[in-house]
């Protein structure tokens, strides 16, 4: 067997790329951690006995899904404006 097929391999990668979102913020590892938790959890339910190719794909498009949530919920802050106390220039 493959060791892309365990559940508890794509678990742990979530974990830490959960934790590298707490290093480095940007809620980008945050949505990658989302895509592997969520191809995780697929395969731990036993819904599919995913190949590599496929889980890769599941896996990408729950990140950018997770992505788009992520940014749209604590993303740009509307209404902000940005004061400017010197000049470049100077």
């Amino acid at each position: 067997m493959d060791l892309w097929s365990f559940w508890w391999v794509w678990m742990s990668v979530a974990v830490v790329l959960a934790i590298v979102e707490v290093i480095v913020p940007g809620y980008i590892f945050l949505g990658f951690a989302a895509g592997a938790a969520f191809v995780g959890a697929i395969l731990l339910l036993g819904l599919g006995g995913l190949t590599l190719p496929w889980a890769l794909l599941i896996f990408a498009f729950f990140s950018l899904i997770a992505f788009v949530l992520l940014r749209k919920v604590f993303g740009i802050r509307h209404g902000q404006v940005k004061i400017w106390d010197r000049d470049i220039n100077d």
